[in-house]
């Protein structure tokens, strides 16, 4: 699939293989036994042109990515502690990409204070980072969602007799 998604256009096996031949020695059928595969599992689609097909991916390795993180927070039975963790392993460089990302999503007219009115509480990445940023010796959130040291259902930020949560 990188090779396909590397090229960002419809290509043939031939293709494939002289681009892989430059690194490594391999077989013009076993490039398209891999194309056949991947066009079964609905990963390229492809067009005859002539005796050969023209292979094209059905998505971009971006739209590939964002499924794969989407199906595996799905799969979380807690999925803010499976954010809060996956945000906590990331830099400070993809905490930035992250929050360029909620930006464009968002939108310029929608911002943090949304919500503020339905009693919403929203994170975002800028509370991600700041909290990181003030602890950054704090130990990784449990799959549980708590803090080390912290009692289920306690929340140091929350107000009095508030969750916080």
């Amino acid at each position: 699939m990188t090779r396909v998604w590397k090229w960002n256009r419809p290509v043939t096996v031939r293709e494939v293989l002289e681009d892989l031949q430059q690194e490594r020695s391999i077989a013009y059928t076993t490039v398209m036994t891999v194309l056949d595969n991947l066009h079964q599992k609905g990963w390229v689609r492809r067009e005859a042109e002539g005796r050969a097909y023209r292979y094209e991916a059905v998505s971009t390795r971006a739209a590939y990515s964002a499924a794969l993180m989407n199906d595996a927070w799905s799969q979380s039975d807690n999925p803010a502690a499976a954010l809060v963790a996956f945000f906590g392993m990331m830099s400070q460089e993809q905490r930035r990409a992250l929050r360029d990302a909620v930006h464009i999503v968002q939108g310029p007219e929608e911002g943090p204070e949304q919500g503020a009115d339905s009693g919403e509480t929203r994170v975002t990445p800028d509370v991600a980072d700041e909290k990181r940023v003030e602890k950054p010796d704090e130990k990784p959130v449990e799959a549980s969602g708590e803090k080390q040291g912290e009692k289920p259902g306690e929340n140091p930020d929350s107000g009095p007799g508030g969750t916080g949560r």
